[in-house]
């Protein structure tokens, strides 16, 4: 199965601590060698790079670690191929515009049935259940909303029905921006933690890297990153419920809706 990387900052910050780590999972200490990729939210732009060839063996990945690219919000993910075949047009994240704006978007799972989905502004690419369920979410938002909310919490809530929809073809673990906000919704796993200071030190799990964040960041900084599983082993990460989705903005929760009950 996948795994989804994303960052939510208050200032433009690199992630290329976490995605040295998160980058040896695609096919180093982990088995997701079928593509990879990552998008950057900076300075009112968008810039992303995908590469259908494992993470831990790619130079572009290498660059994004020695290249400190500042965002406030990122999305990265490596991809297991259930769904399609190991292609560009299949490697996540995948871009969608809405109301001006590239919304991103990059899930972790295995849906049935999504052919059923129904599509009407949004025609997927590539070949994969995660596409399709993207260009089903999109289209509903933007059939709903055919201009933002005055009201972002409106958008939010719908939001979380439509990811409870697809929940319940399986599993749907999702991030998704718009460059704002960065929208996290658990299925099944996913973790994240909020660093502030006081700033410590932080050893990755699947890389001999440690950094100290004191010497990288200023007392305002808020930095928080979210993974399907935590990069660090000397940090305590929050696990995120099953049918929660979080609002992320500049670092923050913004705010939280819990799982639909169910018989």
């Amino acid at each position: 199965m996948c795994e989804l990387l994303g960052m939510s900052a208050n200032v433009p910050t690199d992630i290329c601590f976490s995605f040295a780590g998160f980058l040896h999972r695609g096919g180093g200490t982990g088995p997701h060698r079928d593509g990879w990729g990552i998008a950057f939210y900076e300075e009112g732009g968008y810039r992303e790079f995908r590469d259908p060839h494992p993470s831990v063996d790619s130079p572009i990945a290498r660059l994004i670690c020695d290249y400190p690219i500042k965002s406030n919000v990122v999305i990265s993910h490596i991809r297991q191929a259930n769904v399609g075949g190991v292609r560009l047009a299949n490697t996540h994240p995948f871009t969608r515009e809405m109301w001006g704006r590239p919304w991103c978007y990059a899930h972790n799972g295995q849906l049935s049935d999504w052919e059923d989905l129904p599509l009407e502004t949004y025609t997927p690419v590539g070949s994969t259940d995660s596409e399709h369920a993207f260009c089903f979410l999109m289209g509903e938002l933007r059939r709903v909303f055919p201009e933002p909310p005055a009201d972002s919490t409106r958008l939010w809530r719908h939001l979380h029905i439509l990811c409870e929809r697809l929940r319940g073809l399986g599993v749907f673990n999702l991030l998704l921006s718009d460059g704002v906000y960065l929208y996290t919704f658990c299925s099944t796993k996913l973790a994240h933690i909020t660093r502030r200071a006081p700033f410590g030190e932080a050893e990755l799990s699947d890389a001999e890297l440690t950094v100290n964040f004191v010497e990288h960041t200023t007392p305002n900084d808020i930095v928080s990153v979210i993974a399907t599983e935590p990069l660090t082993h000397n940090e305590t990460w929050q696990h995120m419920a099953p049918g929660e989705l979080l609002v992320w903005k500049d670092g923050e929760i913004q705010d939280c809706f819990s799982a639909f009950q169910r018989d």
